[in-house]
């Protein structure tokens, strides 16, 4: 199955698996943008801490298994064959794709009796197949329009379907800024008997010029933090992350101040901001919706040293494309279209409209493995060359540079 939203068939199949789920404390994220980044430095800190922290995020770029990790090793073959096994003899009805990844995730950290699970919600929240947990703490990174026809149609709705990962009597910790969002959230936390907390209120953060910056939290107090993470937007990410840690201190999972510095220094998530090469720079960025484009472009302007831009993009179908053409084309000198490898690809023909209303000279390259090797002829050696748009393509140029470096190393290996 595609996506559907519901917590009935995942429930039955975890019944029938006895509720793996239920072993081990949770950590539940949800946001529009920015929660697989706060999901890995949680789940770093954690894990420096030395607590065996499992981590569940989506999607993949390369390999299914990075979804399915336990302190950032992933799910190893044996492992996948064990669990995959186990829950398809209990699967009685149609499942998703996702709902089957689910189980087996959660199957997989209660027999690696892990100590803390850290779950990024795969779409929405309150009807999403992670939202069968009961977590310590309930993060909402952010929220903007997004999954429309899912979600809703207003910032307050998808607000309230984000919010549903907040429990009865549990805490909720945000960085959400639009008064409307706040209102929501607050609301929910009101009815629930839920205690709210926000980044710029209880938490905060002081950047400092040279880079690193300080956390000021609720009880804590960290100076002169390194954030690993490209891009100054990741501040609020680091500062979620350190306040989740905060939090959960207070539920008895406590790491020292030395843990802290280390597991945050120490995180790595691929496919956002990620510079896979220089000279010319080449980066690849998961922005796949208007506010993640918007911090692309912030980013690009302010974060990276260039001379010329050449942006290669492709797209979903249900993405606001337009809103992301309006963002991030008229910084570019040179624009090339693909198309992801994916049943939900917007075609060229319908994307190159939209893309020519900013950008006149637009380049359309089906593959994207030529739309690749067209931008790297084209560029010099102070150039950057910038993917964007979905994270399916992020993981198809990651795989084909990964593989070019491996014929290279190849190639250099038989001359010498």
């Amino acid at each position: 199955m595609g996506i559907r939203f519901g917590l009935d068939p995942i429930r039955f199949l975890l019944e029938r698996l006895h509720n793996p789920q239920n072993g081990y404390p949770a950590v539940l994220i949800a946001g529009t943008n920015g929660k697989g980044s706060v999901a890995a430095m949680t789940a770093a800190i954690l894990s420096s801490g030395g607590l065996k922290t499992g981590l569940y995020t989506s999607p993949d770029l390369i390999d299914f298994k990075e979804r399915i990790r336990i302190n950032d090793r992933m799910i190893n073959r044996d492992e996948v064959s064990y669990c995959a096994q186990a829950v398809k003899e209990q699967v009685t009805e149609e499942i998703s794709y996702f709902e089957f990844l689910t189980a087996l995730a959660f199957l997989h950290f209660q027999r690696q009796q892990v100590d803390i699970a850290v779950l990024e919600i795969g779409m929405g929240g309150r009807l999403d197949a992670t939202n069968v947990v009961h977590p310590l703490l309930s993060v909402i990174t952010n929220v903007s329009l997004e999954h429309r026809e899912y979600l809703g149609n207003t910032l307050e709705k998808i607000a309230r379907e984000k919010g549903g990962i907040i429990k009865e009597r549990g805490i909720c910790l945000t960085a959400a800024t639009q008064r409307s969002v706040i209102e929501t959230i607050k609301n929910l936390c009101r009815e629930r008997g839920a205690t709210l907390y926000r980044l710029g209120k209880e938490i905060r953060t002081r950047r400092h010029r040279d880079g690193t910056f300080s956390y000021l939290g609720i009880g804590a107090r960290y100076k002169r933090l390194v954030c690993p993470l490209a891009g100054r937007h990741q501040l609020a990410n680091a500062a979620l992350a350190l306040g989740a840690v905060e939090l959960l201190a207070d539920r008895g999972f406590r790491v020292d101040e030395c843990a802290v510095v280390e597991g945050l220094r120490k995180t790595r998530w691929e496919g956002r901001l990620e510079l896979l090469q220089r000279n010319p720079m080449l980066l690849v960025d998961g922005a796949h919706n208007p506010a993640g484009a918007a911090t692309l472009r912030r980013a690009l302007e302010s974060d990276f040293s260039y001379q010329r831009l050449c942006l290669i993009f492709g797209v979903l179908g249900d993405k606001d494309y337009p809103a992301m053409v309006r963002r991030l084309f008229p910084i570019a000198n040179r624009v090339i279209l693909t198309r992801p490898d994916s049943d939900r690809a917007l075609p060229l023909n319908i994307l190159l409209p939209t893309a020519r209303a900013f950008r006149k000279n637009v380049e359309v390259s089906e593959d994207p493995g030529h739309a690749l090797r067209q931008a790297l002829s084209w560029a010099g050696e102070k150039d950057l060359i910038c993917v964007a748009g979905s994270l399916y393509l992020v993981g198809e140029i990651k795989k084909l540079h990964r593989a070019g470096r491996r014929s290279d190393a190849v190639t250099e290996e038989r001359v010498q």
